[in-house]
């Protein structure tokens, strides 16, 4: 989870914005899975990713969807220098994407390239997702891949892709139009990192009883 970083909220306390973020950016994630937003941004580019990343964070950080001008680390590793990003992202859209291999290679890349300010592996796991529909009409289901375990083989992935990419093959599933998968998907994705306070149904559940009342409402001035 991201310490405090201006936002659009207005929000001082880390807390407080790690939970807004969880809350809004996770029914952004849903919307573009329900409305086919998805669908329509171009697959396996980084324009893509950032069509995503835009989506998810338009509400909440002015940076949603635009490449970082900081240089990021984590640990001991350092992802690309800003630099050289640009040439790395150029590099990694001409990247073949046709069978398994290929994708995770390419996703390794974009991981490594960290092209955000903050939400990369959150965008980048749809991105991911993206691609193996289109290519495989494959989908990972993330409720299925431990936490610890894909947070150890991705900080091994730049130098030893084999675990990472035993883990996700063990993980495939043919269910690329099932929301339970996705919703499931999307909060194994979160937890990864930290943000763990929402259940996406739950969320989805809240939203449409805060609805319910306004159509109630609509109905009553319609009789």
């Amino acid at each position: 989870m991201a310490a405090w970083i201006e936002n659009k909220l207005g929000i001082k306390d880390p807390i407080e914005l790690a939970h807004r973020e969880e809350e809004i950016s996770k029914m952004h994630a849903l919307e573009l899975y329900d409305g086919g937003i998805l669908d329509t941004f171009v697959v396996g580019k980084f324009i893509g990713l950032q069509s995503i990343h835009r989506y998810l964070f338009q509400d909440i950080y002015d940076f949603a969807g635009k490449m970082r001008t900081v240089n990021l680390a984590k640990g001991n590793f350092r992802f690309a220098p800003v630099l050289y990003l640009k040439e790395a992202l150029d590099n990694i859209d001409h990247m073949p994407q046709k069978n398994f291999n290929q994708i995770i290679e390419k996703y390794v890349e974009m991981n490594v390239a960290h092209p955000f300010r903050e939400g990369n592996g959150r965008s980048t796991r749809i991105w991911l997702d993206a691609i193996f529909r289109k290519e495989l009409n494959l989908a990972v289901d993330w409720s299925k891949v431990d936490k610890e375990d894909y947070l150890f083989a991705m900080e091994r992935s730049p130098v030893r892709d084999t675990e990472i990419k035993a883990l996700l093959q063990s993980a495939l599933t043919d269910k690329v139009n099932d929301r339970e998968v996705f919703m499931k998907g999307i909060d194994a994705s979160y937890r990864y990192e930290g943000y763990s306070t929402y259940q996406t149904k739950e969320l989805v559940k809240q939203r449409e009883q805060e609805q319910e009342p306004q159509k109630s409402g609509l109905k009553d001035t319609q009789r």
